[in-house]
């Protein structure tokens, strides 16, 4: 097998294992869903530490910091995903702040946190929490996937080529219009409120915002990826920086649509 090939393979195979245990987490709820997003959410950390620039000292610590918090979040076991959580986010950031005197690493702590908390905050839903919590994350995905189908076929003028060369505005519509329509359909299905469908577009927009800033910041760090713990994929955030945006979003959403 070439070169080329090789990596395609594990690119595949890592892709098939992170859907899977992402698919088990959203099927079980509760303390599962919750244990496979802190982990996520530790990871998260420790490499955004590292975007920092901090020292593996700083990054223990901010890793430590974002525990408290996600560990409040359990369902069942603690407060769970609520204002206590979301204090203890805002605690996170000021003893970051004060400790180590680091604005970039301190800010880790809302942009870990609380798409976190707005995960489990989702999937604990009383109605519908599942698919709800399935539509915020699988609209991230149909973007990427819809994105990068696009951007190869019809190419054209660059999105922003001094953060992401390879990001074409084709790439960006088409992104909008798949996560949309994956929308509409999931609606239709499954009779989610419509209004998570017209306000698709503008997540979908958020989703490739929220790559387009990871993607600055390891411009920034002078990384290609912002870790090296998924083959083929690069680091968590990696995965996730699409979701980061998207999540505390959608959550806020559905609570204002459940009022």
């Amino acid at each position: 097998m070439s070169k080329n090939g090789s990596e395609l393979a594990t690119r595949l195979g890592v892709a098939f294992i992170l859907i899977g245990l992402a698919f088990a987490a959203l099927y079980s709820g509760g303390l599962g869903f919750w244990v496979v997003v802190s982990v996520a959410g530790v990871l998260m950390m420790g490499e955004w530490a590292l975007l920092a620039g901090a020292s593996d000292k700083g990054k223990r610590l901010a890793q430590y910091a974002i525990s408290v918090p996600l560990a409040a979040m359990a369902p069942g076991l603690a407060a769970g995903p609520g204002f206590l959580a979301l204090g203890l986010i805002l605690g996170a950031f000021f003893f970051l702040m004060i400790i180590t005197r680091g604005l970039q690493l301190a800010l880790g702590a809302f942009y870990v946190g609380l798409p976190i908390l707005a995960l489990v905050l989702l999937r604990e839903q009383p109605q519908q929490g599942l698919l709800l919590t399935f539509w915020a994350m699988a609209l991230v995905w149909a973007c990427d996937s819809a994105a990068y189908f696009a951007g190869r076929a019809i190419g054209g003028p660059k999105l922003a080529p001094a953060i992401s060369p390879n990001k074409t505005w084709a790439g960006f519509l088409g992104g909008v219009a798949g996560a949309t329509l994956f929308a509409f359909v999931l609606v239709w299905l499954f009779h989610l409120p419509v209004a998570l469908a017209w306000a698709t577009p503008v997540l979908g927009v958020l989703s490739q915002l929220g790559d387009l800033f990871e993607s600055h910041l390891k411009r920034c760090a002078g990384v290609k990826d912002s870790g090296n713990l998924l083959p083929g994929h690069g680091g968590v955030l990696d995965r996730l920086d699409g979701l980061v945006t998207v999540a505390p979003v959608a959550a806020l959403l559905v609570l204002w649509l459940a009022r």
